[in-house]
């Protein structure tokens, strides 16, 4: 049994279509959607979090508007988590479960255990599980203790395609980025107890808007970069460099190679020009590089 997953993350949009920083972040999603139109074979799409950079519901009714369209238009699901600017009311009066079908409708299983936007569906045979890892006013992440619980006792129950696990903060990271290093998954070590020896195949996470892989408790972790802008990873590491150009991920599961990662890069003229520099620490503009 094999699923194809189209893996997105950090859409940032908002209810005036740029981000922050004043990048247009619809139309790197909508440039990214247009440019893997070729795919075939796609089982859902999933989006580990940052959907609406402003938490605004008009950012998640573009979210639904232009990757429910997508879905829809090949009869899939998509499936999204929170992440740190995402809003929860405003993730759940549009988006429900952040499980929606092929339709429309909501076909995930709430997690019924508090504020956390957490829940469970399953796709031909595939338990998609989305955490919340969002700690209000923070970057970092946390999976808090009865979300925790409530995965152990989910996996003790093999699902017949195995589970996939997507949440926003990623539990792996590189030492050469203040960002990366900081803005990660707090408690890393307490999930790696719960997945390690489970049915989960792979964990789906974004945040860092780079890719990187890893494994936690024996499991592949993927971090697939954002939509919106890409961090360029050679900045000195007290900066934070980003530039244009969307990204996407294809996870292949259930084939020879399970789980296999194909990087897709958004065909845009601007792609790797700088949309903005900044410290890692205090999040203020850098007008210049400095040297070394």
């Amino acid at each position: 049994m094999s699923h194809r997953i189209l893996h997105l993350s950090d859409p940032h949009l908002t209810a005036s279509g740029t981000d922050a920083y004043g990048v247009n972040a619809i139309a790197s999603l909508t440039q990214i959607l247009h440019d893997v139109r070729h795919l075939d074979g796609l089982s859902l799409v999933l989006v580990s979090g940052d959907i609406a950079d402003d938490g605004s519901a008009q950012g998640y009714l573009a979210a639904v508007r232009l990757l429910g369209g997508f879905a829809a238009s090949r009869g899939i699901p998509l499936i999204c988590a929170m992440g740190n600017h995402d809003d929860r009311a405003a993730f759940a009066q549009v988006m429900g479960t952040g499980h929606r079908g092929a339709s429309g409708s909501d076909t995930g299983r709430d997690w019924a255990g508090g504020p956390e936007r957490t829940a469970v569906s399953e796709v031909a045979g595939l338990r998609v599980i989305t955490l919340d890892s969002q700690v209000p006013g923070r970057s970092d992440g946390l999976i808090s203790a009865a979300q925790l619980r409530w995965l152990t006792g989910l996996l003790a129950d093999p699902a017949p395609a195995g589970s996939l696990l997507a949440f926003h903060h990623p539990p792996v990271h590189v030492p050469t980025s203040d960002f990366v290093v900081r803005s990660g998954l707090r408690n890393a070590d307490e999930l790696a107890g719960v997945v390690a020896g489970t049915d989960v195949q792979a964990i789906l996470c974004g945040h860092f808007h780079a890719q990187l892989a890893g494994q936690l408790g024996g499991v592949p972790v993927w971090v697939t970069p954002g939509v919106v802008t890409r961090i360029d990873l050679t900045a000195p590491r007290h900066l934070v460099r980003t530039v244009k150009g969307a990204s996407a991920t294809v996870v292949d599961l259930g084939g020879p190679f399970s789980p296999a990662f194909h990087l897709l890069h958004a065909r845009d003229p601007a792609a790797g020009q700088q949309a903005y520099l900044v410290d890692a620490m205090s999040w203020q503009p850098v007008q210049a590089e400095q040297p070394g």
